[in-house]
């Protein structure tokens, strides 16, 4: 049903296409295709649920010291899947999403349900700690929700640009080398998945003498932030 809506979509053009010549194209009945999808313009987006709960399936068995960003870019390279399982497919699919303003709509909307699943897994683990600044509470759901939009972003900038070249090319490799700029950019704030995460280092103070005591694993950086922080208390 899906390959033959986009076919009349091509063709045809959107407007002009009724379900009716959908499900006939496809051989099926009328109710048959209202049973899969709600409307006409869902017919050339038939993974996109399946491919949610795939996401979010790759979120909820993340190993528990991997950085939630890296679960993050897992997460949202099952929707390249998607849709490298079927580039000239995917092409195609990409050009009427270019040309047709609902179906536009309609992608949008489902690119929106990846960015909250990610915004919520994000914010689920974030580790005021780990952030290379002082952050508050509201500033929280922020930094999440930037975080995920960033990936979000990346893979739609590689996605388009393999898109607009015919499917063609290493999408994959470029795909990580974009994840890679993003969490250099957005790696810090968000701590493993793991109920707590010791402090980097502890700092006893006794007259003018400092005494600090690190974790062997703890970065250089949050060592230093946690000493700078026990001498401002002065």
């Amino acid at each position: 049903m899906a390959a033959a809506a986009t076919e009349l979509f091509a063709t045809k053009g959107y407007e002009a296409t009724t379900v009716d010549e959908i499900a006939a194209a496809a051989g099926v009945a009328r109710r048959t295709f209202f049973r899969h999808f709600r409307s006409k313009e869902e017919a050339i987006f038939p993974d996109h649920d399946e491919t949610l709960v795939r996401a979010q399936a790759v979120l909820e068995a993340a190993p528990p010291h991997e950085n939630p960003l890296d679960t993050v870019c897992r997460g949202i390279k099952e929707v390249m899947k998607m849709y490298a399982s079927s580039p000239k497919g995917s092409v195609e699919r990409y050009k009427l999403t270019r040309e047709v303003p609902a179906l536009r709509e309609r992608e949008i909307a489902s690119v929106a349900r990846y960015e909250r699943l990610f915004t919520r897994y994000l914010l689920g683990h974030f580790d005021e700690a780990a952030h290379r600044d002082g952050v508050s509470d509201f500033d929280e759901p922020l930094l999440a929700e930037v975080a995920a939009s960033a990936v979000v972003t990346a893979h739609n900038h590689v996605l388009r640009r393999w898109l607009r070249g015919g499917g063609i090319g290493d999408v994959e490799g470029q795909l990580d080398h974009a994840f890679a700029i993003v969490r250099r950019t957005f790696g810090t704030g968000f701590g493993a998945n793991r109920p707590s995460r010791p402090a980097a280092a502890e700092v006893e103070r006794t007259g003018e003498v400092l005494v600090t005591v690190a974790r062997t694993d703890a970065p250089l950086g949050e060592i230093m932030a946690t000493i700078e922080r026990a001498l401002e208390k002065d």
